[in-house]
């Protein structure tokens, strides 16, 4: 098992890690719409905080030589179902086929208020 770190996503605001290597398998924490660089939410609703969550994300993934389109699984927390649409027109342009496996579930809330959080499972290959 190794940590994976980067500061060009946001630390982590809890006792975790941003991701876990496990074999050829890295799993990320939820990643929610904190800019790494002022330590806050980006401006905007859910289309915004979504495009950050994945931001952080790919950031993550590139910090172990990974891109997106090594994700095979994601997780998708939404604070209101009514955003799906938005959120899944911004989700994407982050994913080329053969698109990961996917769930989206709506929770009744989210850490510091956020409207999305979404965590990934990747590999390497």
């Amino acid at each position: 098992m190794k940590v994976i770190s980067t500061t060009k996503a946001p630390a982590a605001i809890g006792p975790y890690s941003q991701a876990i290597k496990v074999g050829n398998l890295v799993y990320t924490s939820g990643q929610i719409p904190i800019d790494p660089a002022t330590g806050s939410f980006v401006e905007g609703g859910i289309k915004e905080q979504t495009r950050q969550s994945l931001t952080n994300i790919k950031a993550i993934l590139a910090e172990v030589g990974l891109s997106m389109g090594n994700v095979v699984k994601t997780t998708v927390f939404l604070a209101d179902m009514n955003d799906f649409a938005d959120m899944n027109a911004v989700y994407a342009e982050f994913f080329t086929e053969p698109y990961p496996a996917r769930s989206a579930v709506a929770v009744k809330t989210l850490p510091k208020g956020a409207l999305v959080e979404i965590e990934v499972v990747a590999e390497i290959v």
